[in-house]
């Protein structure tokens, strides 16, 4: 039997087994005397004697077998850890089910913030992309790319800095791996060993120990066509980034993929969905042309709330509000799946926006008003983070989401 493992040479329990074995043994005589002492009407002193050494002996025997654990499961580590691991975890398993659905470095940057607060994440990721490593790789193996994967996987990783660093890693020039990332290579060798590309993306979460799930929006080889406000078509995702005519809709190719029943079933169950950040054209309205997905979202009773960018992008977005972009994607999807719309009022640095402007990039105008009339409610904040770029502060945004979700769950107790 496998409970008798622990008696084996070398385990290290054994005598801390024994030691609380002594110390129950102790308590029952205790109690037994105690209950005799009684009825001979004299005081228990004994009973209380054998008792309190038998609950030291107990402690004793328990403390160090949670000793034993620790070396080896945390090497280096000791129990005040395992006890912060352990409560740590436990918390986290009573968040809320946030679903978020997008892709590239908004999304990423989002889940790092999200996990603070709860275990029960699932990203649903873009698999448009045909640029870089992941293009390249796409090509080559005839995959799903996997670089927006790898980002969502690192951010909500629990594994050690190293691991996360390794993932990160990106050979330099002038060698044949030039331009690749370490972690998209090791989710393609696990797609040929496994034969499964959702397979490969479980596996590799599992050496991450991420909090939560990472799906794609689709397991089909899809890529992306603009429709321009000129009536001009562009296709592919790198060329549409690329391009300076104003977007009027994007399509998927194939048009009827189908999402995973995972995705299927994490919005579903959600309590909260939230679309973005990220490009709007490219990584957020590319997960709601799968098929069934906007309408999976808008039958949901979960909140539903768009992160909007805090700076336009050249090509995509070009002199959009907020509005606008809530706007872009109640036009995609046909259907009002929007609640709240959190936006940035925070100043932009001079210097950054210099920076954008040689980008035609301006910071995202927060039309409060436009955006109620729509019937979105809005969630105004300095949300930014000025550092090498223009970015949305990880721990703001989620600060802004779990209140939001516990804000509306409170009221809702109230009026049960």
């Amino acid at each position: 039997m496998r409970v008798l493992k622990w008696l084996y040479p070398g385990m290290k329990v054994k005598r801390w087994i024994l030691l609380s074995a002594a110390g129950i043994i102790l308590i029952v005589l205790g109690t037994i005397e105690g209950v005799n002492e009684v009825k001979r009407q004299a005081i228990p002193s004994v009973a209380m004697i054998l008792v309190f050494w038998g609950i030291i002996l107990v402690f004793s025997g328990v403390k160090k077998m949670v000793k034993s654990f620790v070396m080896i499961f945390m090497p280096g580590g000791n129990e005040k850890e395992l006890v912060d691991l352990v409560y740590k975890k436990r918390q986290l398993s009573k968040g809320p089910k946030i679903v978020v659905i997008g892709g590239g470095t908004g999304l990423s940057v989002l889940l790092h913030g999200l996990k603070a607060y709860t275990s029960n994440l699932t990203a649903i990721v873009a698999v448009s992309d045909d640029g870089g490593s992941s293009g390249r790789l796409r090509q080559q193996f005839n995959m799903l790319p996997p670089g927006d994967i790898r980002n969502c996987l690192v951010a909500l990783a629990d594994a050690e800095p190293l691991m996360r660093d390794l993932f990160q890693f990106r050979f330099k020039e002038g060698t044949e791996l030039a331009g690749h990332n370490f972690g998209n290579l090791f989710i393609t060798v696990m797609t040929e060993l496994v034969g499964d590309f959702d397979k490969a993306i479980k596996e590799s979460s599992k050496v991450l120990a991420i909090s939560g799930q990472v799906i794609p929006s689709t397991l089909k080889g899809i890529s992306l066509m603009a429709e321009h406000a000129d009536g001009t078509k562009t296709y592919g995702e790198t060329r549409i980034s690329k391009s300076t005519s104003p977007i009027n809709r994007i399509h998927l190719l194939p048009e009827n993929c189908l999402p995973t029943d995972d995705a299927l079933e994490a919005i579903a169950t959600a309590e909260a969905i939230v679309l973005g950040p990220g490009s709007l054209y490219t990584s957020v309205l590319p997960n709601l042309m799968v098929k069934n997905v906007s309408e999976a979202i808008a039958a949901s009773s979960a909140i539903k709330i768009y992160i909007c960018n805090v700076m336009t992008q050249s090509g995509e977005t070009d002199n959009y509000t907020a509005y606008d972009h809530v706007k872009a994607i109640h036009d995609h999807a046909r259907a009002k799946i929007i609640d709240y719309c959190l936006v940035n009022t925070g100043y932009v640095p001079g210097e950054f926006l210099e920076k954008y402007k040689s980008e035609n990039a301006i910071p995202v105008k927060a039309d409060i008003q436009r955006l109620k009339d729509a019937g979105v409610k809005v969630l105004a904040d300095d949300v930014i983070s000025a550092q090498n770029h223009v970015r949305h502060n990880s721990e703001k945004i989620a600060e802004n989401i779990i209140n939001l979700i516990l804000e509306l769950k409170e009221k809702n107790s109230v009026f049960r």
